[in-house]
């Protein structure tokens, strides 16, 4: 079975208005994203999706449907999708980085592996080690206190036993926030905080001691990303688990994590890291070194958000358990991308057993919604 061609479609989904998302880095209100297709000569077709975000990674949809239609796929064609470290190789020595344009070819080369060996993602990773329900936490954006207490309390009437509350835009108003969530709630639903790097060491550490009585469980990304010694400081002033997102997207970053001691967590995801095997490498050498990892999100659709779910499903160290992380991706978007949506549940997404990702893209419906033909 060798690669025959690799399409690439932007797909313009907007967001419910109930589950818009505000963070440091500004409004989620739509997302554009990419659709990939990789066919080939056994006649089968594999599905990625790249979640990009020119804010976050740097990565726009127009420009990783050029990267992998103009650089990735002359690199590709005629190989083997079943060769996946061969795969990662050709894309790494084409082009730097562009992390989520790679991880849509590789998790759909994962797709294909998947559907010729008629078996899930899953069983090709090593097979299922936690059921194929997954629990999340919700990630409530950076609203106006009062509104964000009512929709923790719209949460918790749903299901959700643990809330991130996004935080890093202004200091008093990240801890009022905080304080309203914590007094609606009540004592007994567990609170984290993501800053998206908008916070420095010393305001981390002001913010923590005010929250203090707010018991939080988990701080994620406190300070910028890079800046190993500022995670480090905070983690050890404030005695709080911190948890490790923007700082890590490769091995490398993850090496540093660990010898810097700034984490207790690292938020993995196969779109960060450039597809799934390179996730599964970071998870992997965090267990090593006693650091647990989580699945984090960039608002993922269901194609994405599936690749995601095989990952928990196959990796011991995908502690989902303990620091539950986000695969409601496509339960935030007003349509779906394929035919046969991820069944999610309040804060239950489930996935299938069906040959790899376990997912049907609507082909026709990504064409038909490509960004060139909107109005």
């Amino acid at each position: 079975m060798n690669i025959t061609a690799i399409e690439a479609h932007v797909v313009r989904v907007p967001l419910k208005p109930e589950r818009l998302m505000i963070t440091t880095l500004g409004q989620h209100a739509v997302s554009y994203y990419v659709l990939v297709r990789v066919a080939t000569d056994a006649g089968l077709e594999g599905a990625g999706e790249a979640t990009v975000d020119a804010r976050w990674s740097g990565e726009t949809a127009w420009g990783a449907k050029l990267m992998i239609e103009d650089v990735f796929q002359p690199a590709l064609l005629g190989c083997n999708p079943a060769e996946i470290a061969e795969i990662d190789r050709r894309m790494d020595a084409a082009a730097a980085h562009n992390w989520f344009a790679k991880s849509a070819i590789e998790m759909a080369c994962w797709d294909l592996c998947g559907q010729a060996a008629g078996k899930p993602v899953y069983e090709l990773l090593g097979g299922a080690c936690r059921p194929l329900t997954i629990r999340s936490r919700y990630s409530l954006g950076a609203y106006e206190a009062s509104h964000a207490a009512r929709r923790a309390c719209e949460l918790v009437a749903e299901g959700f036993t643990t809330i991130k509350i996004k935080v890093g835009r202004d200091p008093q108003a990240d801890v009022a926030r905080v304080r309203a969530v914590r007094e609606a709630v009540g004592p007994h639903i567990d609170l984290t905080i993501d800053a998206n790097c908008g916070w420095d060491a010393e305001t981390a550490i002001h913010c923590l001691k005010q929250l203090q009585d707010c018991r939080l469980v988990l701080v994620e990304q406190p300070t910028p990303k890079g800046d190993y010694a500022a995670m480090a400081r905070v983690r050890e002033v404030s005695g709080l688990p911190i948890m490790a997102d923007e700082s890590c997207f490769d091995l490398v970053h993850a090496r540093e994590l660990v010898r810097n001691r700034c984490c207790d967590v690292i938020s993995v995801y196969p779109g960060k890291q450039g597809g799934i095997r390179k996730a599964r490498e970071i998870v992997e050498f965090a267990a090593r070194h006693g650091v647990a990892c989580s699945i984090g999100s960039n608002l993922e659709l269901d194609v994405a958000t599936a690749a995601m779910a095989h990952l928990i499903v196959a990796a011991p160290n995908m502690q989902v358990e303990r620091f539950p992380g986000d695969l409601l991706g496509p339960d935030y978007h007003a349509w779906s991308v394929v035919q046969d949506r991820l069944e999610i549940r309040g804060p239950l997404t489930t996935i299938t057993n069906r040959p790899g990702l376990g997912v049907c893209v609507d082909w026709q419906r990504v064409r038909s919604g490509e960004w060139s033909a909107l109005p």
